[in-house]
């Protein structure tokens, strides 16, 4: 293994690969991803693949616009189809504050050329058939957005850059960041030590342990989240939107011939384990039987569990240490980040060479919790 490498990218999902490609699509030699298990093997490869631009937060309605634009240029520029399905997503609502606050999201996305618009439950149902109406007050869409297939677009990403120069080393575990008083001098690996004065770290829920190893401090917890895939339903449509009741976080867009699903968990406790239980299950169901009980007859063919990566105000870090020279890091995304890996890759890109960005993400430092100055991202789920 050659031991010198002008950037070390640590963690080989999405946010690991955009950033190792757009660097070595800028002409940055000798970038090395490092990856301790196999590619998209983390939090990527367990998320619901969902695309969007329907934020509440002007940063991440920026990084979800450029990113979509990134996806559907994907199998031209890249090479890859990553099963892109631009369906939209639907968001339903059914109390006041939360159309209150879709309506000033609308506003905002709509003034950045997002194609968002409120709708009436009735055009909802039109859209997304398997729900009921009852109780909601009205629902946001966006035509422009989507799903696709995570490990489609990681492979992806990897083979480009690969294609380009990078070096991608799998089951390969960083051990250690040495430092020479505050600046970086080499990662340590299982497979040896690699020379370098930059480092990025996208290790995901696993962030915080890398981030010590370089003294920042990177508020990052991981969050167990279960996804389960349905037998194939009959006349589903084609253009079955992904469909989220916001009040109670059940969600489900079309999987092959059947559907995915999921929805948060507020019993669950932080923690990396990822083994699946049905505890969620009657939470679920009852979710199901409140807005869309058509689900609760058809049978579970298989599901998973992956990590969120969560910070306090549930929006992500993204910059440049202050305490150590080159340490930059791109995590905390909690459950929006694989939407925003392309724009993500971008903007570290710039943040490494020394340029300005297409979008400010200072407000995402991670030194904004100690300042005082969450960043709070409303549309979560």
């Amino acid at each position: 293994m050659r031991t010198q490498a002008q950037a070390v990218v640590i963690g080989g999902g999405v946010m690991g690969t955009s950033i190792a490609y757009h660097l070595a699509a800028a002409g940055v030699r000798d970038v090395v991803l490092v990856e301790r298990d196999e590619l998209a093997s983390g939090s990527t490869s367990k998320a619901a693949g969902g695309v969007r631009a329907q934020f509440s937060d002007e940063l991440n309605v920026r990084l979800g616009a450029r990113s979509l634009a990134s996806f559907g240029r994907f199998r031209e520029e890249i090479g890859y189809d990553i099963g892109l399905h631009r369906v939209g997503y639907l968001f339903l609502l059914s109390t006041p504050e939360d159309v209150a606050s879709f309506e000033a999201g609308v506003r905002l996305q709509n003034a950045l050329g997002v194609p968002s618009r409120m709708l009436t439950p009735k055009e909802a149902r039109k859209l997304s058939p398997l729900i009921r109406t009852e109780g909601l007050l009205a629902a946001a869409y966006s035509p422009d957005d989507g799903h696709c297939t995570p490990e489609a677009v990681v492979h992806g990403y990897a083979a480009a850059a690969r294609a380009l120069g990078a070096r991608v080393l799998r089951h390969t575990e960083v051990t250690g960041i040495e430092l020479h008083g505050d600046r970086i001098t080499a990662v340590s690996t299982t497979l040896g030590r690699i020379a370098t004065d930059t480092v990025i770290c996208a290790a995901g829920p696993w962030s915080r342990a890398v981030g010590q190893m370089a003294g920042v401090d990177l508020p990052v917890e991981p969050l167990r989240r279960q996804i389960a895939v349905t037998e194939p339903v009959p006349d589903l449509p084609p253009g079955l939107p992904m469909t989220i009741d916001f009040s109670t976080t059940l969600y489900f867009h079309r999987e092959g011939p059947g559907l995915l699903l999921g929805m948060s968990d507020p019993d669950e406790r932080p923690g990396f384990a990822t083994d699946t239980h049905d505890r969620w299950i009657p939470r679920l169901a009852a979710a199901m039987e409140q807005r869309a009980p058509a689900l609760l007859d058809l049978r579970r063919t298989g599901g998973w569990a992956g990590l969120y990566e969560v910070t306090p105000d549930h929006n992500a870090l993204i910059g440049e240490a202050t305490s150590v020279s080159r340490f930059l890091y791109a995590t905390g995304f909690s459950g929006h980040g694989f939407l925003q890996g392309p724009a993500v890759g971008e903007v570290v890109r710039d943040l490494v060479l020394g340029r300005v960005p297409f979008v400010d993400v200072s407000p995402l430092n991670a030194g904004r919790f100690a300042a005082d100055a969450p960043r709070p991202e409303a549309n979560c789920v």
